[in-house]
C-alpha cells in the first residue's frame, strides 16, 4: 500500500504558513516598539523584553517541543501550539501594563516552540518517500522563513501606522483559526511510548531566562552587586543541572552523544554568535530610525524592506549554489566577517544622519553577510547527524541561535544604555548608545568568523575522518 499522501502539497502550504508566522512573530513587533513603549510605559532598558520574552521561551522549549511531538504525535502538538499561540496573541494585544505584555509574548513563544518542531516532523513524514520531492519541499519551507521576516517588518509598519500596535498581535487570531481548520490535511503521526524530561526543560529555560534577566538588571544595580552575582550563579547552576540531567535520565531531551557529530559544536557556536550580532543590529536599527531620524512606524518598516528583500532573494536563489560550490566553512566565516563590516559601517551613524547615507548601504552589507552565513551554518550543524538524530540536531541549532539572540540583545542593550541610549529625546546621546551597540555587535560577528576559520573542519576533512573511522571499524571486524 502506498504511503504517499495525495494532499501532501496542500499540507505543505499549511506547514510553510506556520513557519512564515513563527518567524514573522519575531520581526513584526520591531517597528511597533516605540508606540508600545509610549502606551505601556516601558523604560528603554525594559523594551527589549517584548522581544526577549518570546525568544527565551521559544528557544528554551524547542527541544521539549520536539520531544512532545515524538511522544504525543506531531499533528496533535502542532494543533496545541497554534491554540497556545492564539491565546498568547490575545493577551499581548489586550495588555495594558508592561508585564502583562511580557507574559503574552512569553506564551506566544511557548506556542512557537510547539509548532516549529512538529511542523518539521510532519514535513518529513509527508515527503520522506522521495528525496527529490523532499528537497523541493524543504526549499519551499525554508523560503517561508525570510519571507516571514520580510512581511513582518512591512506589516508591523502598516498596522502600527494606520491602525494601532495591538494589531501586530490581533492578526494571529484569524490566521491561527484558519490554520487550525486546515490541520485536517496533515497526516496523523502515531505517538510512541516514552518519558518527558520536564525537569530538564524547566532547568534550561529558567536558567536562560535568569541569565538574561541578570544582564538586563546589571547596569541599574551594578555588575558586582550581590543581586547580579547571585542571579548569574543561579543561572549557571541551572544550566549545569540541565547537562547533569541529560547524562543521568533515561530519555533526555538532548542526548550528549549528539555532540560527537562532526562540526555540530563549531556550527552551533557560529549560530550563537550570529544571533548575538544580527538580532541586536535589527533591534537598534529600528530604534535609530524612529527615535533619532524621526521616522514613523510605516516609514521605518519600509526603510528595512531593502535589507529583508535582499535576505529573502539571496537565501533562496544564491546561497544554496554557493554552498554546493565552496562548502559551508568559507561561507559561514565570510558571511560573519561581511556582517561585521556592515555593523562597523552602521556604527558611524550620526544624530543628523540620513537613511540613504547612514543606513541603506551599511544595512545591505550586513544583510549580505547574514545571507551567506545562516543557511550554511544550519546545514553544517545537521549534515553529519544520522537520520534518527536529524531532528535533534535541527532543534539544537535553532535553540543556540535563539539563545545567542537573547543574550546578545540583553548584553548590548546594557551597553547601549550605559553609553546614552536611555536618554530619550537627547539625539546625540541616543546615537552614541546605538553606535556603541553596533560596534560591539561587529566584534561579536568578527569573533564568530575567526572561530569558524579556526575550529570548523571542511567537508573534505570530515569525509576523510569518516573514511578513516570506517576503515578502522572494518579492520576490527576482520580481526
Amino acid at each position: 500500500m502506498s504511503s504517499v499522501n495525495p494532499r501532501r502539497w496542500w499540507a505543505l502550504v499549511v506547514l510553510a504558513a506556520a513557519q512564515f508566522m513563527v518567524i514573522m512573530d519575531t520581526s513584526i513587533i520591531g517597528v511597533a516598539l516605540p508606540e508600545m513603549q509610549q502606551d505601556l510605559g516601558f523604560s528603554q532598558g525594559e523594551l527589549q523584553w517584548v522581544f526577549n520574552a518570546y525568544v527565551i521561551t521559544f528557544g528554551g522549549l524547542l527541544l521539549l517541543g520536539g520531544r512532545l511531538s515524538d511522544l504525543l504525535g506531531a499533528r496533535r502538538v502542532f494543533t496545541a501550539g497554534w491554540t497556545v499561540l492564539i491565546g498568547g496573541s490575545v493577551v499581548a494585544a489586550a495588555a495594558q501594563t508592561v508585564w502583562v505584555e511580557v507574559v503574552g509574548r512569553a506564551v506566544q513563544g511557548v506556542g512557537g516552540a510547539l509548532i516549529a518542531p512538529a511542523a518539521m516532523t510532519l514535513l518529513m513524514t509527508l515527503f520522506a518517500h522521495d528525496p527529490k520531492e523532499l528537497g523541493k519541499a524543504m526549499a519551499l519551507y525554508g523560503a517561508a522563513a525570510p519571507a516571514g521576516g520580510t512581511a513582518g517588518v512591512f506589516l508591523g509598519g502598516v498596522f502600527t501606522e494606520w491602525l494601532s500596535w495591538p494589531w501586530v498581535f490581533i492578526i494571529y487570531v484569524p490566521i491561527g483559526v484558519a490554520t487550525l481548520a486546515a490541520t485536517k490535511m496533515l497526516p496523523a503521526v502515531a505517538p510512541r511510548r516514552g518519558a518527558i524530561d520536564v525537569l530538564g526543560a524547566a532547568a534550561v529555560t529558567t536558567g536562560l531566562a535568569l541569565a538574561v534577566y541578570s544582564v538586563v538588571r546589571a547596569p541599574e544595580i551594578g555588575w558586582g552587586s550581590t543581586g547580579t552575582v547571585l542571579e548569574l550563579l543561579g543561572a549557571a547552576a541551572l544550566l549545569v543541572l540541565f547537562f547533569v540531567l541529560q547524562r543521568s535520565v533515561r530519555e533526555p531531551l538532548m542526548p550528549l552523544g549528539i555532540w560527537r557529530v562532526p562540526r555540530l559544536g563549531s556550527a552551533n557556536l557560529a549560530m550563537t554568535l550570529l544571533g548575538a550580532a544580527w538580532i541586536p543590529m535589527w533591534y537598534f536599527l529600528n530604534l535609530y530610525l524612529q527615535q533619532v531620524l524621526g521616522y514613523g512606524a510605516f516609514a521605518s518598516g519600509a526603510a528595512l524592506l531593502p535589507m529583508t528583500v535582499l535576505l529573502m532573494v539571496f537565501m533562496t536563489a544564491i546561497t544554496a549554489r554557493l554552498l554546493a560550490r565552496f562548502g559551508a566553512k568559507p561561507l559561514i566565516a565570510g558571511g560573519l566577517l561581511v556582517l561585521a563590516l556592515g555593523l562597523v559601517w552602521l556604527s558611524a551613524v550620526e544624530p543628523t544622519g540620513s537613511f540613504v547615507v547612514d543606513v541603506l548601504p551599511a544595512s545591505l552589507v550586513a544583510a549580505l553577510g547574514m545571507s551567506l552565513a545562516y543557511i550554511p551554518a544550519m546545514m553544517a550543524a545537521m549534515s553529519g547527524a544520522p537520520a534518527e538524530q536529524a531532528g535533534l540536531a535541527s532543534g539544537i541549532v535553532n535553540t543556540t541561535y535563539q539563545v545567542g539572540s537573547a543574550l546578545g540583545l540583553a548584553a548590548l542593550t546594557a551597553l547601549a544604555t550605559s553609553q546614552g541610549a536611555g536618554a530619550l529625546g537627547d539625539l546625540p546621546a541616543l546615537t552614541d548608545g546605538f553606535s556603541a551597540a553596533f560596534l560591539a555587535a561587529a566584534g561579536i560577528a568578527a569573533l564568530g568568523g575567526a572561530v569558524t576559520l579556526l575550529a570548523m573542519r571542511t567537508e573534505k576533512a570530515v569525509a576523510a575522518q569518516q573514511q578513516v573511522s570506517e576503515t578502522a571499524s572494518g579492520e576490527q571486524v576482520g580481526v
